[in-house]
């Protein structure tokens, strides 16, 4: 068992840089030790923690191999992995900010009809009422919704810190098209535009869904269609695998005596690599109250949003605390402020509160990327 625990470990790559920073063909861990103990390199830390190096020397050679990294998009998780042809560099998970996006996008709705409908006087003629004139056609516009502009710009985020861990040279996306009379899938909107954004980033290139699973089960990888919402590889990171793979496999036809069709030729490895979770932390921008008066004490509304604490946390920090002996790791998303109260708020990455801690017993670990990343 130890060989195997001793042969998973030495498969890990580790994303080196250059002194100026920019990135290098990844390295062996035992490699990446040696360096860090003569003095040769450096440990850099990126928004992703990824373990990574940094060279305080000139590098043996610049020569690179091919690199290639997949998306597979979804409405509520995205699949990302990156890989060459003889090593699985890095696999990841993404929560999409979509239902939280959508939920608040409904609650403006709501409140700015209930103010709309308190301004207007109905016992006035039409004429005579504060009705406000469009001032140009709103109804025409070409942008993307809130919500999918959250998944597109999370998937970008996440895209972009890879490149620059790893020397990127293709990215694979892929594309979601609908048959017959099935319905819009919110999967689809956005699709052209994400595409031009990782244009900007690497030469990228699409795939169908068809291809995906095919080439998939080609290289072996699992998949749990059961329960999408579990955050693990076979998820939705092994088909970003498949769609990095694509790059060093080309699907061809065959044809034999008895049978003909098409295949999949070329090779790839797939190794084990670091897996990581995704989330946005859940922040409200600062507004005026919440919906609702206290019931304590009519007509007062209580405070409600924003990003800066009284005890020098900001919301999305990440901090270590304790609280009867226990130790808890997360990011802060909020705090109460009293008379007899005064204590933070502290949440895991999929944003359930782990409890409320005096500041005092609250340590600050990493400011604010408003990225929620875990292993």
């Amino acid at each position: 068992m130890q060989l195997a625990h001793e042969r998973i470990i030495s498969m890990i790559r580790v994303p080196v840089l250059d002194k100026n920073g920019k990135p290098l063909m990844p390295t062996k861990a035992s490699r990446a030790r040696r360096w860090l103990k003569e003095g040769k390199a450096k440990i850099v830390h990126n928004d992703l923690n990824v373990f990574c190096i940094q060279l305080l020397v000139e590098p043996s050679g610049q020569k690179k191999q091919p690199i290639a990294l997949g998306l597979d998009p979804g409405k509520k998780f995205t699949g990302v992995g990156v890989q060459s042809a003889k090593f699985t560099l890095f696999m990841a998970h993404l929560i999409l900010p979509f239902p939280n996006v959508t939920k608040k996008m409904s609650g403006r709705l709501i409140l700015r009809r209930a103010r709309r409908g308190r301004r207007i006087n109905r016992k006035m003629a039409f004429h005579k009422r504060a009705h406000r004139q469009k001032r140009f056609d709103n109804r025409k516009q070409n942008k993307l919704p809130p919500s999918i502009r959250a998944n597109k710009e999370l998937e970008l985020r996440i895209t972009k810190e890879l490149v620059k861990l790893f020397p990127v040279t293709q990215i694979t996306y892929e594309y979601v098209k609908a048959k017959g009379d099935k319905g819009f899938s919110p999967v689809m909107v956005g699709q052209k535009v994400m595409l031009q954004w990782l244009e900007k980033i690497a030469p990228t290139n699409k795939h169908s869904g068809w291809q995906t699973s095919t080439l998939r089960q080609q290289l072996g990888l699992t998949k749990d269609k059961k329960n999408k919402e579990k955050q693990a590889p076979k998820t939705h990171a092994h088909d970003g695998i498949a769609l990095a793979a694509s790059n060093f496999m080309q699907f061809e036809k065959f044809q034999t005596p008895n049978t003909r069709g098409h295949r999949w030729v070329g090779e790839v490895v797939v190794t084990s690599a670091p897996f990581r979770v995704v989330a946005r932390p859940r922040v409200f921008r600062r507004q005026l109250h919440f919906e609702n008066p206290v019931k304590d004490v009519p007509g007062h509304r209580k405070r409600k949003g924003g990003t800066v604490t009284p005890f020098g946390f900001r919301s999305g920090d990440l901090v270590k605390a304790e609280k009867g002996g226990k130790a808890y790791i997360g990011w802060i998303g909020g705090y109460t402020q009293t008379i007899k109260t005064k204590n933070v708020s502290v949440y895991d990455h999929n944003w359930h509160r782990l409890g409320q801690f005096s500041p005092s017993k609250v340590q600050l670990l990493k400011r604010s990327t408003r990225l929620c990343v875990t292993s």
